[in-house]
């Protein structure tokens, strides 16, 4: 289904019922495709999903740099 700017704007409940029931639009500029409606997917992320997968920094981690490092840094 191809619905131009305007008509988007006009329709978008009726657009996103489309797309939710798997059909393609396309909303068009001037008779150009300019962008596509597409069904929201779930994040794949998830609080805490890496615990028990990664370890704890070193102590040295957190440990003041040296005057070197500092130099190095530019500090």
């Amino acid at each position: 289904m191809m619905a131009s700017v305007h008509e988007a704007k006009t329709n978008l409940s009726k657009l996103i019922d489309a797309v939710e029931r798997g059909e393609r639009v396309v909303i068009t500029r001037h008779g150009v495709p300019a962008a596509e409606l597409v069904i929201a997917r779930k994040a794949q992320v998830r609080i805490g999903g890496l615990k028990g997968r990664l370890s704890p920094p070193p102590d040295s981690f957190t440990a003041p740099l040296s005057e070197e490092e500092l130099q190095d840094w530019g500090a």
